[in-house]
């Protein structure tokens, strides 16, 4: 006799061992049993930061056949996909907009699975579960809403059948050669225009001038002082932003022990003295960008630290992909392509959702819009026609 397909809401993943979990997970580093772990236990993401675990996890028995990484929230912060207004909205209306639940990788606007299941029945059955729990109404809590962020276009397209609400985005992403990969910076740059070329070549001849020199760190390399120092620089960039970092020291060494294939830091560093970093996660096929600060400023050190060395590591090591982080016009001229990010949004009120809808066509429209104008300015040469593709 088959078991039958059981849901259950869970709050951390100590009951699941990281063997199964991982089975889902794939090589998506930000969907890692450890990757989550460290962000719960380190008190990173937990109920009074604002992000409460609500894990939707799917059994046939004793095995594990989906997951839905999902969370109570409590504000909007560290999102990246920004719906402020519509809480603002709300407010002025004497609704509650929070709390709310959001799918998404905490603090990293990262395309993946969101819908962490083989099949289009499981993946169907994680987010009727999702909408459910947003329907359910009770006396301690009122949920206002569903989203998911940074879906891949597959389930985003399961998850409009399902009744949500498609939002579309912009990023910028560096593709390695199509077919075979570049040989090295100087064959990748061969490929731009002429100004484009040499504004890149002059930003990196500044930094080179200024004495400074850089270090691949992965997790297995990184000492405890690497990481102070980069924390010590991420705290910084924060600062500087008038703004509180999410992130802290225990979370950053605890993922540089337990996924340290998938780390790489950055350090430029003058006479042997580290001056700024970028941390950075990757898999076998796409790097990403994620954080980084400085201790002093240099000219093109912002540009060579978390652009142009990580274009260095993924010619090097043949990764296809670098995804730059969100946002960023200027990424375009550092060879960098526009491309379609997507999330899913269901409101329970009526109205409101009727109302969020209509702007959310109206905004496709004027990205699709933007997209077009982008790939117009391709900072490719013309005839490089496997560069000069629209990114989606």
């Amino acid at each position: 006799m088959i078991p039958e397909l059981q849901i259950k809401i869970i709050d951390t993943l100590d009951s699941i061992s990281v063997a199964a979990w991982n089975a889902l997970a794939g090589d998506d580093p930000f969907l890692r049993h450890e990757f989550f772990s460290a962000l719960h236990e380190t008190g990173c993401v937990s109920k009074k930061t604002g992000w409460l675990p609500q894990f939707i996890t799917l059994w046939e028995g004793q095995a594990l056949r989906g997951a839905l990484p999902l969370y109570m929230k409590s504000h909007s912060y560290g999102e990246y996909v920004f719906d402020w207004a519509w809480a603002d909205a709300y407010r002025r209306y004497g609704y509650p907009y929070y709390p709310k639940l959001l799918s998404a990788v905490p603090f990293s606007p990262v395309t993946g699975r969101r819908l962490m299941a083989e099949t289009a029945e499981h993946r169907a059955l994680l987010v009727s579960a999702a909408l459910k729990m947003t329907k359910d109404r009770n006396a301690e809590t009122v949920i206002s809403s569903f989203h998911c962020l940074f879906p891949r276009e597959h389930e985003a397209r399961e998850m409009e059948e399902a009744g949500m609400t498609l939002r579309h985005g912009i990023q910028f992403h560096w593709k390695n050669r199509m077919g075979e990969n570049y040989e090295n910076f100087e064959a990748f740059l061969e490929g731009m225009s002429h100004g484009k070329r040499k504004n890149i070549r002059q930003e990196r001849r500044k930094v080179h001038a200024a004495g400074i020199h850089f270090q691949w760190l992965t997790g297995y390399d990184a000492s405890d002082d690497h990481w102070r120092f980069f924390v010590n620089c991420y705290n910084k960039t924060y600062r500087d932003h008038h703004s509180t970092p999410y992130l802290n020291l225990e979370f950053f060494t605890r993922l540089g022990k337990s996924m340290p294939e998938n780390v790489l830091l950055i350090l430029a560093l003058r006479d042997n003295r580290p001056i700024a970093a970028s941390f950075n996660l990757h898999n076998s096929h796409t790097l990403y960008g994620r954080y980084w600060g400085a201790m002093e400023f240099v000219p093109g050190l912002h540009f060579e630290t978390c652009y142009y060395q990580a274009i260095e590591f993924c010619i090097a090591r043949g990764i296809a992909l670098f995804e730059g982080g969100a946002q960023g016009e200027h990424k375009l001229a550092r060879g960098f392509l526009p491309v379609r990010t997507w999330s899913t949004h269901w409101l329970a009120h009526p109205e409101f959702a009727a109302a969020i809808g209509n702007y959310l066509k109206h905004e496709a429209q004027d990205i699709s819009h933007y997209l077009d104008e982008l790939n117009e300015s391709s900072p490719f040469r013309k005839e490089k026609g496997s560069n000069t593709k629209p990114g989606g």
